[in-house]
């Protein structure tokens, strides 16, 4: 065969190649985004009674400490003394329980017993405030609500915050504190919620529990973990668990060529591992240095981790999620997940280019420590390295470490695991617990692509995996990237939209179960 008739055969090789890829994608059944219809959105109403309560619950500082021991817990008792006060119907409504002194468990009793009940989570502990000790400050005694004068300033310690971190300042629409959103924020919307309902004479269909929990921000151990164990104690299982772990992204926040707010729920989570690989070398004066130090071969365990990352792979909740978003993408991107059988690479190395996107693809490698010697004229025999991997569902502590153990061959070292938790379950997007998310959000924001996802962080909701097979994490939070980006920063605040519309959503769950 001479050149030109091979020259016509790979031609039309590479037509019928591109013609294949785009039947796929023409006939792909990408979620049909541009039928959805604008609804008539339901009214949210938020009274200042709703807003006090959840301000003077935010004044409550609340921080937990990873030492447990060394917390300081008058907050948290005067936290507990508060909730009463604040909701005597609830407490009056629904069977309170205490599970290792701050675990808040609240049953409330629905008409059929044989239903499985469902399971709210939320966690009232937040993180610490730099430059803010609790033992030795206290918010301001006064209540700031919209249209007063007076705003309390920052402290002078707290001067990246426009407000007091503990005030619960409102202003400009807005409520500040460390806690609006992550997450006193679902704990207030789910009692005002029930509230509500209790005031209305409404009973549930099924058993309704609620699990708060005093210590997430630091592991969970004394809190979710108790009270979970406490429900396999008693035999309870639930149909549903809901937690914080996925938002409402706005448009362009999670993926800039998404244009339409993205209703992330996370169906399952990263696990983590911690390990410090201590490297050993030969030490000295620095006046006399080998060849190469500890510290140099440290250096070069860095070079390998960071360049050699464990393998990247599109899980079930990834490609729902691309199959879901894929319709808002231009044409490229749509060809690339339509036709993954030829083009999973290129799709692959786009996700690797944005650190949001690189994580729900792979297991990741994060070099967050250092440390050789303590003089500038002494070399250490001994330097150490502190990696953090998040880790993928699918993959597992051990694969990572035989990794890691892997790429340090040939060096001397002592590798330490600090701390470890394997990733998550996947729960069934099949399910009523995940329907209900689904035809609430299209009430509430008619416009938004509601998809699985993977909670990237840690949350709760691992703890009660034992309980239940169907755990989504999820808050109606609307949020911009400045808005995510206060979580556990300064300044950080909830819209009291957001408040409202969270009242309204975890009022239909309730009422739709």
């Amino acid at each position: 065969m001479n050149i030109k008739k091979i020259a016509m055969v790979i031609a039309a090789l590479l037509v019928i190649f591109i013609a294949i890829l785009v039947i796929r994608t023409l006939t792909y059944p990408f979620l049909k985004t541009d039928t959805v219809q604008e609804g008539q959105t339901p009214e949210t109403p938020l009274t200042e009674k709703s807003i006090k309560r959840f301000a003077e619950g935010i004044r409550i500082p609340t921080v937990s400490t990873e030492v447990y021991e060394d917390t300081y817990f008058k907050p948290f008792d005067d936290f507990k003394v508060y909730l009463p006060k604040a909701y005597p119907e609830i407490y009056k409504a629904m069977d309170t329980i205490t599970v290792n002194k701050y675990g808040l468990v609240f049953h409330w009793k629905g008409k059929n017993s044989d239903l499985k009940p469902i399971l709210f989570l939320s966690h009232y502990d937040v993180v610490p405030v730099i430059g803010y000790n609790p033992e030795t400050e206290t918010a301001s005694d006064t209540i700031f609500r919209p249209g007063d004068a007076v705003i309390p300033p920052a402290d002078t310690i707290q001067s990246k915050w426009d407000y007091s971190p503990f005030s619960g300042a409102v202003a400009d629409g807005r409520i500040y504190g460390r806690g609006t959103l992550d997450m006193k924020c679902m704990l207030f919307s789910l009692f005002e919620a029930a509230d509500t309902l209790i005031a209305q004479g409404f009973q549930p269909e099924r058993d309704i529990w609620f699990a708060f929990g005093h210590d997430e921000e630091v592991g969970g151990r004394q809190g979710a973990i108790q009270i979970a164990e406490y429900f396999k104690q008693q035999d309870l299982t639930f149909d549903a668990v809901y937690d914080e772990g996925g938002i409402i992204a706005a448009p362009g926040s999670a993926l800039e060529s998404i244009q339409k707010p993205l209703g992330l729920v996370g169906i399952g989570e990263k696990g983590f591992l911690t390990l410090r690989i201590k490297v050993h070398g030969i030490g000295g004066h620095a006046s006399m240095p080998p060849a190469k130090s500890s510290l140099v071969y440290a250096a070069e365990i860095i070079e390998k981790l960071n360049n050699n990352q464990m393998p990247s792979k599109i899980i079930s909740p990834i490609a729902s999620f691309l199959d879901n978003i894929g319709g808002e993408m231009n044409f490229a991107s749509q060809v690339a997940i339509a036709n993954q059988w030829a083009l999973k690479p290129l799709l692959i190395s786009t996700f690797s280019k944005s650190p949001s996107s690189n994580a729900l693809i792979r297991t990741t490698t994060a070099i967050s420590m250092a440390k050789g010697s303590d003089a500038a004229n002494v070399l250490t025999s001994v330097s150490e390295v502190t990696v953090n991997f998040r880790i993928l569902p699918g993959e597992t502590v051990d694969d990572v470490k035989k990794h890691v153990d892997k790429l340090c061959e040939g060096y001397n070292v002592e590798i330490e695991t600090i701390s470890a938790r394997e990733p998550s379950a996947i729960s069934s997007l099949d399910t009523r617990g995940f329907e209900i998310i689904k035809k609430t959000m299209a009430e509430l924001y008619p416009k938004a692509i509601v998809s699985s996802y993977i909670t990237i962080g840690g949350t709760d909701a691992y703890k009660y995996q034992s309980v239940s097979d169907n755990i989504y994490r999820f808050m109606p939070l609307n949020l911009s990237l400045s808005e995510q980006r206060s979580i556990h920063n300064e300044n950080e605040h909830i819209t009291l939209d957001n408040f409202a519309k969270m009242i309204w959503y975890f009022k239909e769950l309730m009422t739709k179960y």
